[in-house]
């Protein structure tokens, strides 16, 4: 048999003419997009076409980068949260101690308009801590002798009594406070100026008159104060506010309770005013002229 070529249309065109061929169709439209800019919508619609794919392509790797900025967020956020909780914890105690600073502030300005208010020289105090024994109402102070406290001296704060100093010792000093069952205030009424005795109950919020007759004429919310009879506290120290009046037929005496106006148990400075100016000396008892008759004709 005799070989014949293929035909022409079955084998195509050489590489080389292939190559010639690609190379001036790139030519032209290369020419054409940069002079002309033909092929700016064939790019367009390209890119619509090509954007699901290149879509789909980079997905695992923003599936993998999301992966790992999850752990590390959150590991990020769990040392944040440690750190700010104890950023908060060390504020709150910051918090907490600029509160009492500024409650002891006020604290002290108060009581030094106290101070200009009673009149009289005045010592400012601490509170130590309270005395051991439970069924007294007394406190310690850091003034003792060294800064020249008397037993006797009222204590007060920028409200009223306290007590009164009634042991001293080198550096620190007692103070038996208004509510103490062996403690007693000779009073008057800003009312109507009656004079009484107030004495403690042992309870820190508990006042009462004694021997105060049936018909005395003390209502609920009267003020009571300093009468300054004694010689000890000065006169006209808020001591105390009537709370209840009970009358009985069967009784000699009224019950009357008050409550203190000082803060007996909340505070922490207090004042120590100076001892009460010295008063006339007592006029001498005379003498019974019955008992000189007995006497006689004994």
């Amino acid at each position: 048999m005799e070989y014949q070529a293929p035909p022409f249309f079955k084998t195509g065109p050489t590489p080389l003419a292939r190559l010639l061929i690609l190379a001036a169709l790139s030519l032209v439209l290369l020419v054409s997009d940069g002079r002309f800019h033909y092929l700016a919508p064939v790019r367009q619609v390209a890119a619509v076409i090509l954007y699901p794919l290149q879509r789909i392509a980079l997905a695992p790797v923003g599936i993998a980068r999301r992966i790992g900025n999850f752990f590390v967020t959150h590991s990020s956020l769990r040392t944040e949260n440690v750190r700010l909780a104890r950023e908060n914890f060390a504020n709150e105690g910051m918090l907490q101690e600029l509160k009492a600073l500024r409650a002891e502030n006020a604290r002290l300005r108060a009581l030094l308009g106290a101070r200009q208010r009673f009149g009289v020289s005045a010592t400012a105090a601490e509170v130590v801590y309270a005395a051991r024994d439970p069924f007294s109402r007394r406190i310690i102070i850091d003034k003792g002798m060294r800064d020249e406290v008397e037993a006797g001296q009222p204590v007060v704060d920028e409200e009223g009594l306290l007590g009164q100093v009634t042991r001293v010792y080198p550096w620190l000093a007692e103070v038996t406070l208004v509510t103490d069952k062996s403690h007693f205030v000779p009073v008057q009424n800003l009312r109507n100026g009656l004079r009484a005795v107030l004495s403690g109950t042992g309870s820190d919020g508990v006042l009462e008159l004694r021997f105060v007759p049936v018909n005395a004429d003390h209502q609920n919310g009267d003020e009571l104060v300093t009468s300054g009879i004694d010689g000890v506290y000065p006169p006209g120290l808020p001591v105390a506010r009537v709370s209840q009046v009970e009358r009985s037929a069967t009784r000699l005496f009224a019950r009357i309770t008050c409550t203190p106006v000082a803060g007996v148990s909340n505070h922490t400075q207090v004042l120590l005013l100076s001892a009460q100016r010295d008063l006339a000396p007592r006029p001498a008892e005379q003498a019974n002229p019955r008992r000189k008759g007995k006497a006689r004709k004994r």
